[in-house]
């Protein structure tokens, strides 16, 4: 699966368990505050389970691969757990995961994150029209 707009993704994130997903992006937010590709690796890293039900070793792989169109190589990478994605970002998403995991705090709603998706995706559809 393919994820080819903003819609298609916020209804998958709808349908999932996003709680944990705001938060680890609400962490990464305070953290990296202008790092949106960072902060939207936060929120979709876990669609995969909603992907790939029964295969856990195989969930990263197929949410990275659903976003990658949408979202770019580096939110790909980021999300994959792999790739030429830098160390530090890596490990900061890793944390804010486990933190967002085990935090109790008011992360927001979903809706306040469709702005960040729409320019993220704004962002890779230029560029890709560049290349």
């Amino acid at each position: 699966m393919e994820l080819r707009s903003v819609e298609e993704l916020m209804d998958l994130l709808y349908a999932g368990r996003y709680e944990h997903a705001l938060r680890t992006a609400a962490l990464l937010r305070r953290a990296r505050p202008a790092d949106k590709e960072l902060q939207v690796a936060g929120l979709v890293h876990g669609i995969g389970p909603l992907l790939c039900p029964g295969d856990p070793a195989g969930q990263a792989t197929r949410a990275a691969q659903a976003v990658r169109p949408l979202l770019g190589e580096r939110v790909y990478d980021l999300v994959s757990d792999r790739g030429p994605a830098a160390d530090d970002d890596l490990q900061r998403l890793r944390h804010a995961t486990e933190e967002g995991r085990i935090a109790a705090f008011d992360a927001g709603v979903l809706e306040d994150w469709r702005t960040v998706l729409e320019l993220v995706a704004a962002r890779h559809s230029r560029l890709g029209a560049v290349d």
